[in-house]
């Protein structure tokens, strides 16, 4: 199977390659705003320098592609709207319509939580402990927290329309993904030890254990969502779908039972496993 990867080597991206790049049969296109130098982590691979605000140079990195992973965006939660404009609004069109007009039959798109972060935003601090009793679905009402998350829905109505209206792409898996982290900070402890490592608060912080108790209900580790992303490859049912991207974790307020039922999401990590950061 031949795969474009927008936004290649952000967190995401990466994760994709660090499980799944050699193995499954894929054959990856990497593309990103920049190509990283040969001595990068990440330097070994060929990559197609662009930007998905680019419309040529999407549909020219389009060709021939079975499928594609839209990775790429302004990822930052404390954005202006002219700070998402292109990144996420016109260059998620950029990427679909590239994907209709080369005849693409699947799209996998990074969606968000903050989607519906609203519900985050009225029950926290309280949703991340593990009786709050939250539990939201695909088929509640959308909560925008930010031009991000309203970039982001925008992304998700943009994939039904093409679906529902273009012979392609023929399927549009729409991933609200939760808080996958690089590999420093791949487990629920990670963004907590990263304001360790910034200065922002000390390990007997209150700000470190609100911390904690979050990404115990947020995180998706590397692996689940390479998984997940993989799901989405092999699925040849869903016409378009909104999945929640999470870890199987036990005070999760996301709703895992529809990815699970749908696509075959089988997550393997609990962030409540874990009682320490790795030494």
């Amino acid at each position: 199977m031949d795969v474009l990867v927008t936004g290649s080597y952000g967190r995401c991206g990466t994760a994709l390659i660090d499980h799944l790049h050699g193995t499954g049969g894929y054959e990856f296109t990497y593309l990103d705003r920049s190509d990283p130098d040969e001595d990068h982590e990440y330097g070994e691979y060929e990559t197609v320098v662009a930007d998905v605000a680019d419309e040529e140079a999407v549909r020219d990195a389009m060709d021939g592609q079975d499928a594609v992973v839209h990775l790429a965006g302004y990822p930052r939660v404390e954005s202006s709207f002219d700070d998402v404009l292109e990144p996420n609004v016109v260059g998620t069109y950029n990427v679909l319509e590239a994907a209709r007009r080369a005849e693409v039959e699947s799209v996998v798109f990074a969606s968000s939580n903050h989607v519906v972060g609203g519900y985050e935003a009225s029950f926290a601090p309280e949703i991340y402990e593990p009786e709050a009793g939250i539990v939201v679905d695909h088929t509640d009402p959308v909560r925008p927290d930010s031009f991000y998350g309203v970039s982001k829905r925008f992304g998700e109505d943009l994939g039904r329309f093409y679906v529902e209206n273009c012979e392609y792409p023929e399927r549009f898996y729409a991933l609200r993904i939760c808080s996958v982290r690089h590999s420093e900070y791949d487990h629920p402890y990670g963004d907590a030890e990263s304001g360790v490592d910034d200065g922002e608060w000390s390990r007997d912080s209150d700000e470190y254990e609100e911390m904690v108790a979050r990404m115990k209900a947020m995180w998706q580790s590397r692996r689940d969502f390479a998984h997940q992303v993989e799901c989405c490859l092999h699925d040849r049912c869903v016409d378009y779908g909104v999945f929640y991207g999470v870890s199987d974790n036990r005070r999760r307020w996301f709703d895992l039972e529809h990815a699970r039922a749908t696509i075959g999401y089988d997550p393997q990590d609990d962030g409540e496993e874990w009682d320490a950061p790795p030494e």
